[in-house]
């Protein structure tokens, strides 16, 4: 479930925010009865909460009985800094990787254990690819998500492996080889995918590192990467531009 607020004592703030959470990128329309069954929550209180929330902005009503997020959420979840902040750096930076490679080209975050990509530049060949700005998919699949995952607290780490999807027939779904795998993005400093979110897709990226001004260790504060037809050519093209991106945009982090 989305959100388990069925119990005594749930503030109507907790269960609003249960119908808020029921939404995901696999399901971003939801009928009332859908919402109170991902919610946890009776029926009545989802109509009367919807009922506010549609008022409010916060939901839209959409076609044929369904809801979506209200585009007033939209205004107020561009006003969070981290994201926001990394864009406005980054813009520049990625702009050049897009001119330069002509790639996909992606700005991510991690979410919990999720992959949070902030920014997508579209490219000009023709590759599959399932990501957009403000989407969420496994980190154990992406490119940019193993740099995160690489570089995650070991609980976090621990918690993916505990539950590896397998989304294309390449994968990596067996927690020790993936252990390998992110020891050696730690290494060397990037990540490769070939076709493990998406058939046809592969992805080179690197993690950006700010360093704090009272001399504190650097941290990993996002990724960048490139989704690409093949990794056979231009690999060192792309890793060089995304090297380059990357300790820029940690420079102008810190």
């Amino acid at each position: 479930m989305a959100g388990n607020t069925s119990t005594p004592g749930a503030t109507v703030v907790s269960r609003a925010l249960a119908l808020l959470y029921a939404f995901d990128e696999q399901h971003p329309r939801l009928s009332l009865t859908e919402l109170a069954r991902r919610a946890d929550l009776p029926a009545p209180t989802v109509h009367r909460l919807v009922q506010d929330l549609v008022a409010g902005g916060a939901l839209e009503r959409s076609t044929g009985r369904h809801f979506t997020i209200g585009r007033r959420l939209w205004d107020v979840g561009v006003l969070s800094p981290v994201p926001t902040g990394l864009q406005h750096v980054a813009s520049p930076f990625l702009n050049d990787i897009h001119a330069t490679t002509r790639a996909t080209v992606h700005l991510a975050i991690r979410d919990g254990t999720r992959v949070l990509y902030v920014e997508r530049l579209s490219g000009r060949a023709s590759v599959p690819a399932v990501s957009r700005a403000g989407s969420r998919l496994p980190l154990h699949a992406t490119g940019v998500g193993k740099v995160l995952l690489a570089h995650a607290p070991e609980d976090v780490r621990e918690a993916v492996f505990a539950d590896l999807p397998r989304l294309t027939p390449y994968t990596v779904v067996q927690p020790q080889r993936l252990r390998e795998q992110l020891a050696e993005v730690r290494r060397q400093g990037y990540a490769t995918t070939v076709e493990e979110m998406t058939l046809g897709a592969c992805s080179i990226a690197v993690p950006i590192v700010a360093t704090a001004r009272d001399g504190a260790d650097p941290v990993v504060v996002a990724a960048l990467g490139v989704v690409v037809p093949s990794l056979s050519r231009d690999r060192t093209r792309h890793l060089t531009a995304l090297q380059v991106a990357a300790r820029g945009i940690g420079r102008s982090l810190r």
